[in-house]
């Protein structure tokens, strides 16, 4: 399905400053994570949601070279959810099982919480750019993601947060709309601002097909007034990994000539293959040997320059 939208993150406040509120349209970032991995329906879903929810925590990243990761590790069908990104909002995100499929649930919608499983664990990593990152770790409670994230954010950083996160998939496989709704009081908050985001959490319960059919300035402006869909500001998430060959090459060169040779002997050349953007690298005695050359020039040049 082709659309104009475009991927967006809006992020303000409402309740007189006392609510920050995220709207998110990432209908464009779950079709390209469809495209690279083949993903069938249901692992569209649970990979989808993942990546809205883990855009919107980068969204929220200090520094520069700040960088996040959440990976969720249940008992369910499609295995493992890994999802990292930057504060470039450049995502990337895999699941185990690309192809995983189960019955509709009991809503006759796609079972995400059987796919993810409903018992395992949530491990946010956030590097803010300090010395030693973040680690925060919850234990699921259903499976379906958009749960287990407000889980995370009240007992892992005593930051409550009511969250609301869909992916809605066509008959043809594609993404048709994805994204998520995120309110979370901020300290001192008044009962009426709890009040509040109590309530309007509850009108996103088809998230999904709400962007199906509208923008995410659409919605903001539906939901929550004219006043802030005009003073919220926006981001904006894309597919992207970081990998490349000459990384993969830098990753190679730091594990020794012995061990490159002894796995060109065994194996009769070196593949990696990268999960995120599914990009096999593949490396020849040539390569390896080219490559151990100009890493062995790169380091007498160094040791030239200290003379």
């Amino acid at each position: 399905m082709e659309t104009n939208k475009s991927d967006v993150i809006l992020r303000g406040l409402v309740c007189g400053g006392e609510v920050s509120l995220a709207v998110a349209d990432t209908t464009q970032l779950v079709n390209e994570a469809i495209r690279v991995h083949g993903l069938s329906p249901l692992s569209a879903a649970a990979l989808g949601r993942t990546l809205t929810a883990a855009a919107y925590m980068c969204s929220s990243l200090k520094e520069e070279r700040g960088a996040l990761s959440v990976t969720i590790k249940g008992d369910g069908v499609g295995g493992t959810v890994c999802v990292s990104g930057d504060k470039q909002l450049h995502m990337r995100g895999y699941i185990d099982d690309p192809h995983a499929d189960l019955p509709p649930n009991a809503q006759g919608k796609l079972d995400v919480g059987g796919c993810i499983g409903r018992h395992g664990t949530l491990t946010v990593v956030r590097d803010d750019g300090d010395a030693v990152p973040f680690v925060g770790t919850t234990e699921l409670v259903s499976g379906e993601v958009g749960e287990d994230l407000a889980a995370y954010f009240a007992y892992s950083e005593q930051r409550p947060t009511a969250v609301a996160v869909g992916v809605k998939i066509g008959t043809d496989g594609a993404c048709l709309g994805a994204g998520g709704v995120f309110l979370q009081p901020m300290p001192g908050a008044s009962e009426e601002s709890v009040a509040y985001v109590e309530r309007m959490i509850g009108k996103f319960g088809a998230v999904s097909s709400l962007l199906e059919r509208m923008t995410a300035q659409e919605l903001l402006r539906a939901y929550f007034g004219e006043e802030a869909a005009e003073s919220f500001y926006a981001l904006r998430p894309v597919y992207k990994c970081n990998c490349s060959r000459d990384y993969i090459e830098g990753l190679l060169a730091a594990m020794g000539e012995a061990e490159l040779r002894s796995i060109l002997r065994e194996q009769g050349k070196i593949a990696v293959h990268c999960h995120y953007c599914n990009t096999d690298y593949v490396f020849t005695e040539e390569d390896v040997r080219r490559m151990l050359a100009a890493r062995g020039k790169e380091k007498d040049g160094a040791k030239d320059d200290t003379v």
